[in-house]
């Protein structure tokens, strides 16, 4: 489950200067290797290129988050059979639609003679391509720009619900923490501690959050940033361990999923192959980390081979997980795995190593969104207040990612919400519609044209319907929650 950003916004009050090397220089140091003229394009440490299993790597933990979590549950609602099969057709899909991104970005720089373009330059040019597009071709990058920015700041919703609900349910079960972990599979004890609502919780991590985007240079989060990667594998490894030891037989579990719930699983799905995942080296591309990957590469040639490679380990990965949980919890599963893990010290210390991982991470996902926003308001004040200035819009875009993580308390939701809302525009709907006006002048057949309308409409009609049912369960959830809340108030 997703960085420095694909969004170049020199001029707009940069993201990336030339003057002033990347704060992610650190986090992802170049091989060793003679060094050569830093062109524009490689913003991160690129002097000399990452390898082909560096690149591969990169794009793995670029692809692995919060998202592959929740696909157990995505798999519940289309079904133990729709459920892979589904996810199988989306990763094939989504890899034809980076790899379109790629073939794009390509001829679009050789066009314009550009060593390379950005997501949002991709957009810009290709609709320059198009005589009655052209004078609004600033408004393709403004919009991908837009939907990178969202799927941002989802991801930081997203990791405020996600800590706030394992913390608290650590908290609640402490009295029955054991030494055991073969008992009680669908995690329901008998002793629990009440304890504060989740959104006390976000608000509690709220200081904290804060304070971690405060750190005026990355480099700084770089021993952090590696830790974090390590216990989130090592954590990976365990809840795989135990989901495939733990599979109870027969299995009686529906094949096809409810049509309504589908649209969730889509939401889920798009999410899991939209996001960043943990790795600060993936950060350098918000949402689409493909072209910067390759323009980093020391053999760009070979990047079409890492891409399959890497997202054929990536779609596995989602498959397996997403239904040997599922088949482990059954109809108990629920919005992370993590939280169907049994009470013992092994599985509390699980979750609790992954949301160290989530934690560090929030501030890598929350840079890209804080470099976009805050250097062109900082540009029109003076320079003693900028620093002044620069910390409270930190503040503020911090407060208001927890308040929609307030208003929306289901991290199963929230997933689907953001991934229906913008991963499916980023991932789905673009590249087709960039493919078409391209290479418009340069005869498309009919089949590939057919092709690119309809895997936007799959897109679009899943954006349509998994944001609308995705809104429909919020406030259900939410009017059921309160008539609990003013029932038990009555009672006492």
């Amino acid at each position: 489950m997703m960085a420095s950003s694909d969004i170049d916004i020199r001029g707009e009050g940069s993201l990336f200067s030339d003057q002033n090397p990347s704060e992610m220089d650190a986090l992802c140091p170049s091989p060793p290797g003679p060094s050569r003229p830093q062109r524009n394009y490689e913003r991160i440490g690129g002097r000399t290129g990452t390898s082909f299993f560096q690149t591969l790597i990169h794009l793995l933990k670029g692809n692995i988050g919060t998202g592959l979590l929740g696909l157990p549950l995505a798999v519940k609602n289309a079904g133990l059979v729709l459920g892979p099969v589904s996810l199988l057709c989306m990763g094939v899909i989504a890899v034809h639609c980076m790899r379109l991104l790629v073939k794009c970005s390509h001829h679009l720089s050789v066009k314009i003679n550009r060593p390379s373009l950005t997501y949002g330059e991709a957009a810009q040019y290709g609709m320059e391509n198009v005589s009655w597009l052209r004078r609004h071709s600033q408004w393709g990058k403004r919009t991908v720009n837009l939907f990178l920015i969202i799927t941002q700041l989802g991801f930081c919703c997203v990791y405020f619900v996600f800590l706030s609900d394992n913390v608290k349910q650590v908290v609640e079960a402490a009295n029955a923490t054991t030494f055991s972990c073969q008992i009680n599979y669908t995690n329901q004890t008998q002793v629990l501690v009440p304890s504060f609502d989740s959104r006390l919780y976000m608000l509690c991590f709220l200081p904290a959050f804060i304070l971690l985007v405060f750190t005026p240079n990355l480099k700084y989060l770089a021993p952090l940033s590696l830790v974090a990667n390590l216990v989130m594998t090592a954590s990976l490894i365990l809840i795989y361990f135990y989901s495939l030891t733990n599979i109870h037989y027969p299995i009686d579990l529906p094949k096809v999923g409810r049509a309504k719930d589908y649209p969730l699983f889509f939401g889920t799905a798009i999410f899991a192959f939209e996001g960043i995942g943990v790795s600060p080296c993936v950060f350098v591309s918000v949402g689409r980390q493909v072209l910067p990957l390759e323009n980093k590469m020391q053999r760009p040639q070979s990047f079409t081979l890492v891409l399959y490679l890497g997202m054929g380990i990536v779609t596995f990965l989602y498959i397996s997980l997403g239904t040997i949980g599922y088949m482990c919890f059954g109809e108990h599963i629920v919005g992370s795995i993590t939280l169907n893990l049994p009470n013992c010290w092994t599985y509390q210390a699980v979750k609790l190593l992954y949301c160290f991982g989530i934690f560090i991470t929030f501030a890598l996902q929350f840079y890209v969104p804080a470099e976009i926003l805050i250097p062109p308001v900082l540009a029109r004040v003076s320079e003693r207040w900028e620093r002044a200035v620069d910390l409270l819009l930190r503040t503020a875009l911090v407060i208001f990612t927890c308040a929609l993580a307030i208003l929306i308390p289901e991290l199963d939701l929230v997933i689907s919400l953001v991934g229906s809302v913008s991963s499916s525009f980023l991932a789905l709907i673009f590249p087709p519609i960039l493919q078409l006006i391209t290479f418009h002048t340069e005869g498309l057949s009919p089949i590939v044209t057919a092709k690119n309308v309809g895997i936007s409409l799959i897109g679009l009609i899943g954006f349509l319907t998994g944001t609308y049912i995705a809104i429909v369960e919020i406030v259900t959830r939410n009017a059921h929650k309160n008539q609990e809340t003013f029932s038990t108030y009555m009672v006492q």
